[in-house]
Order: C-alpha cells, then sequence, then structure tokens
C-alpha cells in the first residue's frame, strides 16, 4: 500500500483507476491532489481520470509497458539490486565519449543487446557512454526526442530493469552512462500533461509549438517537474550525467534560470549520494555564461557542445559551404575555435546575418565537447551520410586526430570508430497519419534550405530507414573498417596516457595554419598534430622548441622527420611528442 499524487491546480476533482476500480483523491496544498493507502506496488497498472476526461497515464509515470496511451505501471525502485556500490566514474576532463542510439546500436535494440557490445567500448578506451533519449515515445522505433513520458524508460529498448542492468553492468566494466534528456518540449502524440495542468503556455511560440511553462502562472511545480526528472535519472537509474538537449529552445526569464536551479540542486545530491555527476548542454547561443560558475553569473552546468568546432572542422574536411557551413570553410576558423573556444564570439555571422556569441577566451577546454560526428549532424543530412560517406579513409584518419588530440573533451558517435558503413536516417513510428504525414513534409521543408533535393529524403515512417540505420559489427574486422577502429584505438591510448593532455588551456595551445597548403599544427605542452588535409606532399618547418620530439602517430606510410623539418604526405596526420 502506498501514497499516489497528481498534480492538477485546476481540477475540480481527480480520481485513480486501478484494477477495475475509481477511487476519489483528495485536494492538497499546491495544486496536487493525494491518495493514501493505494493498492498500487511494482508491477501494479494505475491510471487517473480528470473531471471526467480520461483514464490518462500518470504525468510521472515510471513505466510505460504497452505504449504512451495506455496505464502506467508502477515501479518500486528499491526491487533491483545493484552491484556498483562504490562506484565513482572518470573525470569529464579525462572523459573520451560515445554516443549511441540503443535501437540501432545492435539488431535486437535492446538494452540487453548493448551489454553484449560493452567489451568493445572498453576495448577501445572510451570513458563514458552516452545514451540517445530513451524515454517513452510512440511507437516502437524512433530517436526520442518527441518523448511524452519522461519519467518512463522505452518499453520497445527494455523498460525500467532492463536500463538499470545496462547501467550496472557499464559500471561493471569502468564506463560511466550520460542520458540525454530533451526539456525544451514534449512530443504532441500522447502529451496528457495538458490534460492535468498548465504545463505549457502561449506566451512564446517554439517550433513545436506552446512552449514549457517555466515562469508563468503555476510555473513552480512545471519547474519541480523536469528538475525532478532530471534527479530520478541520476538517483534511482545511477546515471553519471546528463545531456540537456537544445537549451536555447528552454525559453526562461525568471531570475534563476531553470538550468541554474538543476545544476543547484544536482549539487545537492552529490552531497547526499557522494556521487558527482555531469551536466552538459547542447546550445547554439555560443554563450559561456551556461559553463561559468554560478559565482559569477554563470549557470554552473559541467560543460556544453561545441557546435562551432564540429561545424569547422566538417567544412575544412568535405568542402561543404551550405546551410550553417556557410560561416566556415577556412582552416582559419578552426584554429579560432581551438584557441577561443568559439569561431563566433561576438563577430559578424554571415549564416545569421548578425552577431553571434561572445568571448570564451576563459574556459578551459574541459568545458566543450568537440566531435567530428553525433547524431544531428549525420541524421539531419537528407540520407543521413556519415563523414565515411563524405570523406577518404585518409582524411577520416586526420579527421579523428583533430578530435581526439584536441583541447576539448572528444566525442564519437555509435560506429565512427570503425568508419561504419550505415547512414543514421531520420525514423519516426507515428501510429497518427495526419502526424505521419506532417513529419515527411516537415523534413522536406527543411532540406531545402541546404539544397538538398526533397524527394531524395527516405520516408521517415518507413521501417526500412530504421533498419538501414543499424550497425554492421562484423565490417569492423574488414579493411578499411579494421584500420580506421585501430587508428581510433591508439589516438585514444596516446590521449589516455600522455600529459599534454592534462593541459586543457585554451591560451596555451598554439596552432598555426597554411590555407594553401591546407596545412594546420597544433603545439602544447611538448606535443605537436601536424595535418596535411590536401592531396599533395608537404613539408612543415616545426618551432625550434619541439626539435627533440619523437614521431609517436602517424596516418600514413612516407612521413618523414629531420630536425624541425616535417614532410607530410596528402591526407595525413602525424603526431610527435
Amino acid at each position: 500500500m502506498t501514497a499516489v499524487r497528481a498534480w492538477a491546480p485546476e481540477a475540480e476533482h481527480v480520481l485513480l483507476e486501478c484494477a477495475g476500480t475509481r477511487t476519489p483523491m483528495a485536494r492538497q496544498d499546491g495544486g496536487w491532489w493525494r491518495l493514501d493507502g493505494a493498492a498500487l506496488a511494482h508491477g501494479v497498472d494505475y491510471a487517473f481520470h480528470v473531471d471526467g476526461n480520461g483514464p490518462f497515464p500518470d504525468p510521472r509515470s515510471p513505466w510505460q509497458p504497452n505504449g504512451v496511451h495506455r496505464p502506467s505501471r508502477w515501479v518500486d525502485h528499491q526491487t533491483f539490486e545493484w552491484s556498483d556500490q562504490g562506484w565513482r566514474a572518470p573525470p569529464l576532463a579525462a572523459a573520451v565519449i560515445i554516443e549511441i542510439h540503443v535501437g540501432t546500436f545492435t539488431a535486437a535494440g535492446t538494452f540487453e543487446a548493448v551489454i553484449d557490445r560493452l567489451d568493445h567500448l572498453a576495448e577501445l578506451g572510451v570513458t563514458h557512454l552516452e545514451l540517445m533519449p530513451v524515454q517513452e515515445f510512440p511507437g516502437d522505433r524512433g530517436w526520442g526526442y518527441d518523448g511524452v513520458n519522461l519519467f518512463a524508460p522505452h518499453h520497445a529498448y527494455g523498460g525500467p530493469d532492463g536500463l538499470k542492468r545496462l547501467v550496472d553492468a557499464c559500471h561493471r566494466r569502468g564506463l560511466a552512462v550520460l542520458l540525454d534528456v530533451v526539456y525544451n518540449h514534449l512530443g504532441p502524440d500522447g502529451n496528457y500533461l495538458g490534460q492535468f495542468g498548465p504545463y505549457f503556455t502561449d506566451a512564446y511560440s517554439t517550433p513545436w509549438g506552446e512552449a514549457v511553462n517555466l515562469d508563468r502562472a503555476h510555473s513552480d511545480e512545471v519547474r519541480r517537474f523536469f528538475i525532478d526528472n532530471a534527479l530520478m535519472w541520476l538517483r534511482d537509474y545511477h546515471f553519471d550525467g546528463l545531456r540537456i538537449d537544445a537549451v536555447h529552445a528552454i525559453i526562461d526569464t525568471s531570475a534563476v534560470h531553470l538550468l541554474e536551479a538543476l545544476s543547484a540542486e544536482v549539487k545537492g545530491l552529490e552531497s547526499r549520494t557522494g556521487r558527482s555527476f555531469v551536466l552538459i548542454a547542447e546550445s547554439d547561443l555560443n554563450d559561456p555564461r551556461l559553463i561559468r560558475p554560478v559565482e559569477i553569473g554563470g549557470y554552473g552546468l559541467d560543460a556544453q557542445w561545441n557546435e562551432d568546432f564540429h561545424h569547422a572542422l566538417h567544412a575544412v574536411l568535405t568542402g561543404e559551404s551550405n546551410g550553417y557551413y556557410a560561416d566556415f570553410g577556412s582552416l582559419e576558423h578552426l584554429a579560432r575555435v581551438l584557441t577561443r573556444g568559439f569561431a563566433y564570439d561576438g563577430v559578424y555571422s554571415r549564416y545569421r546575418r548578425r552577431t553571434h556569441g561572445r568571448p570564451a577566451t576563459d574556459v578551459p577546454g574541459r568545458r566543450f565537447v568537440g566531435c567530428l560526428q553525433n547524431h544531428d549532424q549525420v541524421g539531419n543530412r537528407a540520407t543521413g551520410e556519415r563523414s565515411s560517406h563524405l570523406l577518404s579513409p585518409a582524411l577520416l584518419k586526420v579527421g579523428a586526430a583533430l578530435v581526439l588530440t584536441s583541447p576539448f573533451v572528444p566525442m564519437l558517435f555509435q560506429g565512427e570508430e570503425w568508419a561504419a558503413s550505415s547512414p543514421f536516417l531520420y525514423f519516426t513510428d507515428h501510429q497518427d497519419p495526419e502526424l505521419a504525414e506532417a513529419v515527411r513534409t516537415g523534413r522536406r521543408e527543411e532540406f531545402a534550405a541546404f539544397g538538398w533535393d526533397p524527394e531524395s529524403i527516405p520516408d521517415p515512417q518507413a521501417a526500412d530507414s530504421f533498419y538501414r540505420s543499424r550497425l554492421d559489427w562484423d565490417e569492423r574486422m574488414r579493411d578499411p573498417h579494421a584500420g580506421i577502429l585501430d587508428w581510433h584505438r591508439s589516438l585514444i591510448r596516446l590521449r589516455r596516457s600522455h600529459p599534454a593532455f592534462a593541459d586543457d588551456c585554451l591560451d596555451r595551445l598554439q596552432v598555426a595554419v597554411d590555407e594553401d597548403r591546407r596545412c594546420i599544427a597544433l603545439l602544447r605542452s611538448g606535443m605537436v598534430t601536424a595535418c596535411n588535409m590536401g592531396t599533395v606532399p608537404q613539408t612543415l618547418t616545426l618551432p625550434p622548441e619541439v626539435a627533440d620530439l619523437e614521431l609517436r602517430l602517424c596516418s600514413a606510410p612516407g612521413i618523414e622527420l629531420r630536425g624541425t623539418t616535417l614532410r607530410l604526405p596528402g591526407e595525413c596526420a602525424a603526431i610527435l611528442a
């Protein structure tokens, strides 16, 4: 027997339905309704009726075993037996992250199946596994960014216990686990929050409709909803941190922004549990306020995805200049990111047609996550092309060298470590025909801005779009995939062992570029990363202070080092230490 609560501040009456019986709940202060002694135990289904409407799933449903439109199932988190007592996550400053989508990471597409591949990740040398959203979303397949039951692990992946077993298994192998959470919007299908209370407001408009109500009437409990959600993942599922999606779309004019409040509450959880947690934001604002300490006016988050680094690296390697890549394309842009944190830090953006960003030169590299690929930058292409579809194997190695020897926290996307041949497409499983068609139309219109042929875009609703995105694990043993995998292993091993990587002060990193010869060299703490992105060999003259360095890694044969003279073949990277 237990107490059940639901927040419905404007309701006249709320009923709990369980085992075929509807029982009135009592009104409490603050818009809450409560029923003591409810016959709910682990595994029992229940739902709510609000003012004669329903049944609706619990807004804080811990489990939706039959999808977003069906009753909730009660979960007692104390029934799971953890084996990770004493676990402590590696610090983010020493991290190598890999981002995965549970549904396409393996053929089975479940939490349990991911466990079978953890040895590969441990041998690769990654320290943190980042899961794309696993909160309950409509249908059986999707990216997860249209979740509606934010407290419930997706039924098709294995539900609450499956997720706990995955996190527990990761910790046994020395892997920390991060979860992608979405607090800027909820999906439209199965979203019953509005039936309970003012979770949304029409005071602002967003690409997804009404904004989440974080600063209007009744917003205190809405803010509590999201903060409690974050704390639950960290406390009850033992996650080591959260990646917070598109924080630039979180509209909050409160004196204390939701992100600052969340950061403070997570620090409180650290003191109660003795564990350390990290909060990583995705933002395209180029505003270091997110990752500065609260004491100097920041929000106190630990890191943010560095979009400028991805765009600058992608543009110089591929030559693409459409969409937001119009702001990039020169090695100077890449050098600017590496030494200043952002390329656009208060300078004019041609793509945005306005000044963008603010300086971040005082922010250490460990506050930024840098990558060559992620789910957005692959999956939001017309046909889901990875870098392995756009670049030669040689240039892939150059890109990997720059990511894994940068001053930032490096991140890979599933299969990137072996140049996976499978695309990563956008896929959905909406049961509402009108919503399905709206998604198809929206994708075509979005891609028109990049100059891509709308007719070439795979149907997101087609099951084949999902199946084609699954990794082929067998190919990693064959060339050229095996060679790319060995290169990543070597780079990660060097990164985790060489003391130069302990220095992430951007103002101590020297970067020299030669636009005409397409060469770039990074120098810090007795280590040089030299890259030739052109197709013809080039000879570089290194600074006198690195005359005693030795060649540690090279991506191609034919490299010659004589004193301070380094000869690089075309499309080649060399690391001296």
